[in-house]
Protein backbone atom coordinates (compact mmCIF):
# COMPACT_ATOMS: atom_id res chain seq x y z
CA UNK A 1 0.00 0.00 0.00
CA UNK A 2 1.15 3.57 -0.51
CA UNK A 3 2.04 5.09 2.62
CA UNK A 4 1.19 8.06 1.18
CA UNK A 5 -2.31 8.23 0.09
CA UNK A 6 -3.63 9.94 2.97
CA UNK A 7 -1.16 12.64 2.83
CA UNK A 8 -0.85 12.93 -1.16
CA UNK A 9 -4.99 13.48 -1.16
CA UNK A 10 -4.61 16.53 1.07
CA UNK A 11 -1.93 18.21 -0.29
CA UNK A 12 -3.49 17.84 -3.67
CA UNK A 13 -6.89 19.66 -2.23
CA UNK A 14 -4.59 22.34 -1.20
CA UNK A 15 -3.38 21.62 2.39
CA UNK A 16 0.51 22.58 2.94
CA UNK A 17 0.96 20.88 6.69
CA UNK A 18 -0.50 17.37 7.38
CA UNK A 19 -0.11 16.15 10.84
CA UNK A 20 -0.63 12.49 11.89
CA UNK A 21 -1.62 11.85 15.30
CA UNK A 22 -1.19 8.39 17.63
CA UNK A 23 -1.52 7.54 20.73
CA UNK A 24 0.34 4.61 22.82
CA UNK A 25 -1.00 3.32 26.59
CA UNK A 26 -4.41 3.05 26.26
CA UNK A 27 -4.89 -0.41 27.37
CA UNK A 28 -1.83 -0.54 30.45
CA UNK A 29 -3.46 -1.34 33.92
CA UNK A 30 -1.15 1.88 35.15
CA UNK A 31 1.28 5.03 33.85
CA UNK A 32 -0.17 7.46 31.45
CA UNK A 33 -1.69 7.78 27.91
CA UNK A 34 1.03 9.36 25.69
CA UNK A 35 0.34 10.75 22.34
CA UNK A 36 2.26 12.21 19.71
CA UNK A 37 1.79 14.67 16.87
CA UNK A 38 4.06 15.02 14.35
CA UNK A 39 4.11 16.96 10.71
CA UNK A 40 6.85 15.20 8.66
CA UNK A 41 8.81 16.03 5.05
CA UNK A 42 6.81 14.31 2.66
CA UNK A 43 9.58 14.43 -0.10
CA UNK A 44 12.00 12.06 1.50
CA UNK A 45 10.65 9.09 3.58
CA UNK A 46 12.46 7.44 6.91
CA UNK A 47 13.18 3.49 5.76
CA UNK A 48 11.32 1.38 8.18
CA UNK A 49 8.61 3.45 9.20
CA UNK A 50 5.64 1.24 10.40
CA UNK A 51 3.33 0.51 13.06
CA UNK A 52 5.36 0.69 16.68
CA UNK A 53 4.06 -2.69 17.90
CA UNK A 54 5.74 -3.94 14.87
CA UNK A 55 9.38 -2.94 15.31
CA UNK A 56 11.61 -4.24 17.46
CA UNK A 57 13.08 -2.00 21.05
CA UNK A 58 16.33 -1.12 19.34
CA UNK A 59 14.84 -0.40 16.01
CA UNK A 60 11.90 2.06 17.25
CA UNK A 61 15.28 3.72 19.43
CA UNK A 62 16.92 4.57 16.36
CA UNK A 63 13.71 5.48 14.25
CA UNK A 64 12.38 7.86 17.15
CA UNK A 65 15.61 9.83 17.02
CA UNK A 66 15.25 10.57 13.43
CA UNK A 67 11.72 11.36 13.00
CA UNK A 68 12.41 14.24 15.61
CA UNK A 69 15.73 14.85 14.05
CA UNK A 70 13.94 15.21 10.87
CA UNK A 71 10.24 16.46 11.53
CA UNK A 72 8.98 19.62 10.65
CA UNK A 73 7.49 19.50 14.04
CA UNK A 74 6.44 17.33 16.57
CA UNK A 75 4.73 17.69 20.12
CA UNK A 76 4.30 15.20 22.54
CA UNK A 77 1.71 15.34 25.05
CA UNK A 78 0.56 12.80 28.08
CA UNK A 79 -2.21 12.01 30.76
CA UNK A 80 -1.87 10.98 33.71
CA UNK A 81 -3.25 7.80 34.95
CA UNK A 82 -5.29 10.09 37.91
CA UNK A 83 -6.88 12.16 35.10
CA UNK A 84 -7.99 8.79 33.27
CA UNK A 85 -9.64 7.47 36.35
CA UNK A 86 -11.68 10.78 36.51
CA UNK A 87 -12.74 10.79 32.37
CA UNK A 88 -12.23 7.24 31.49
CA UNK A 89 -9.72 6.14 28.73
CA UNK A 90 -11.53 7.09 25.53
CA UNK A 91 -11.77 10.90 26.76
CA UNK A 92 -8.81 11.02 27.88
CA UNK A 93 -7.42 9.95 24.50
CA UNK A 94 -9.30 12.64 22.99
CA UNK A 95 -8.18 15.13 25.10
CA UNK A 96 -4.53 13.89 24.86
CA UNK A 97 -4.11 13.81 20.84
CA UNK A 98 -6.01 17.68 20.79
CA UNK A 99 -3.43 18.89 22.99
CA UNK A 100 -0.40 17.25 21.31
CA UNK A 101 -1.85 18.90 18.01
CA UNK A 102 -2.66 22.21 19.72
CA UNK A 103 0.95 22.15 20.93
CA UNK A 104 2.79 21.86 17.31
CA UNK A 105 4.83 24.78 16.57
CA UNK A 106 3.01 24.94 13.35
CA UNK A 107 -0.54 24.81 12.41
CA UNK A 108 -1.45 21.91 10.51
CA UNK A 109 -4.27 22.07 7.84
CA UNK A 110 -5.35 18.51 8.61
CA UNK A 111 -4.97 15.93 10.73
CA UNK A 112 -4.83 12.43 9.95
CA UNK A 113 -5.91 10.31 13.19
CA UNK A 114 -5.44 6.72 13.91
CA UNK A 115 -8.66 4.77 14.65
CA UNK A 116 -11.98 5.75 14.35
CA UNK A 117 -13.74 6.55 17.58
CA UNK A 118 -11.61 9.46 19.02
CA UNK A 119 -13.82 12.38 17.11
CA UNK A 120 -11.28 15.34 17.87
CA UNK A 121 -12.59 19.05 17.97
CA UNK A 122 -9.86 19.84 15.45
CA UNK A 123 -9.81 19.22 11.63
CA UNK A 124 -8.92 15.70 11.20
CA UNK A 125 -9.47 12.37 9.00
CA UNK A 126 -9.82 9.14 10.83
CA UNK A 127 -8.23 5.93 9.40
CA UNK A 128 -8.37 2.41 10.31
CA UNK A 129 -4.82 1.14 11.37
CA UNK A 130 -3.83 4.40 10.66
CA UNK A 131 0.01 3.72 11.97
CA UNK A 132 0.16 1.06 9.16
CA UNK A 133 -1.54 2.78 6.26
CA UNK A 134 -0.09 6.36 6.83
CA UNK A 135 3.69 6.99 6.77
CA UNK A 136 2.87 10.60 9.16
CA UNK A 137 0.61 8.69 11.44
CA UNK A 138 3.49 5.64 11.82
CA UNK A 139 6.10 8.87 12.74
CA UNK A 140 3.60 10.03 15.45
CA UNK A 141 2.89 6.25 17.06
CA UNK A 142 6.74 5.44 17.09
CA UNK A 143 7.90 8.57 18.97
CA UNK A 144 4.83 8.29 21.43
CA UNK A 145 6.09 4.74 21.95
CA UNK A 146 9.96 5.01 22.92
CA UNK A 147 8.53 8.24 24.71
CA UNK A 148 5.74 6.11 26.87
CA UNK A 149 8.41 3.11 26.98
CA UNK A 150 11.46 5.09 28.08
CA UNK A 151 8.90 6.78 30.95
CA UNK A 152 7.76 3.68 32.78
CA UNK A 153 11.65 2.08 32.26
CA UNK A 154 12.00 5.48 34.51
CA UNK A 155 9.31 4.76 36.61
CA UNK A 156 10.69 1.33 37.46
CA UNK A 157 13.48 2.59 39.53
CA UNK A 158 11.02 4.19 41.71
CA UNK A 159 8.53 1.14 42.00
CA UNK A 160 10.69 -1.29 41.57
CA UNK A 161 8.09 -4.16 42.60
CA UNK A 162 6.26 -4.11 39.88
CA UNK A 163 8.61 -4.69 36.77
CA UNK A 164 7.41 -2.06 34.60
CA UNK A 165 10.56 -2.11 32.93
CA UNK A 166 9.15 -5.44 31.45
CA UNK A 167 5.77 -5.13 30.77
CA UNK A 168 5.65 -0.95 30.53
CA UNK A 169 2.35 -0.94 32.72
CA UNK A 170 0.38 -3.86 30.19
CA UNK A 171 -1.89 -6.68 32.53
CA UNK A 172 0.49 -9.53 32.44
CA UNK A 173 -0.15 -12.14 34.59
CA UNK A 174 3.05 -11.58 36.32
CA UNK A 175 2.14 -7.70 36.88
CA UNK A 176 -1.70 -8.51 37.77
CA UNK A 177 0.06 -11.47 40.27
CA UNK A 178 2.33 -8.52 41.97
CA UNK A 179 -0.98 -6.22 42.59
CA UNK A 180 -2.56 -8.61 44.15
CA UNK A 181 0.17 -9.63 46.49
CA UNK A 182 1.07 -5.98 47.36
CA UNK A 183 -1.29 -3.84 46.54
CA UNK A 184 -1.39 -0.73 43.56
CA UNK A 185 0.94 1.66 43.61
CA UNK A 186 0.03 5.68 42.67
CA UNK A 187 0.52 4.91 38.66
CA UNK A 188 -2.21 2.36 38.62
CA UNK A 189 -5.31 3.24 36.90
CA UNK A 190 -7.86 2.81 39.75
CA UNK A 191 -11.04 1.80 37.05
CA UNK A 192 -8.73 -0.61 34.94
CA UNK A 193 -7.67 -3.06 38.31
CA UNK A 194 -11.12 -2.92 39.84
CA UNK A 195 -12.13 -6.65 38.59
CA UNK A 196 -9.16 -7.85 40.84
CA UNK A 197 -8.35 -5.72 43.52
CA UNK A 198 -10.69 -3.55 45.95
CA UNK A 199 -9.48 -0.96 48.52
Amino acid sequence: MDKLLYERKHIENGCKYVAGVDEVGRGPLAGPVVCCAVIMPLDALIEGVTDSKKLTEKKREALAKEIKEKAIAYSIFEISQEEIDRINILNAVKECMTKAVENLSIKPDITLVDGVDTHLPINAEYIVKGDLNSYTIGCASIVAKVYRDNLMVEYAKEFCEYGFEKHKGYGTKAHIEKIKEIGPCRLHRKTFIKNFWVE
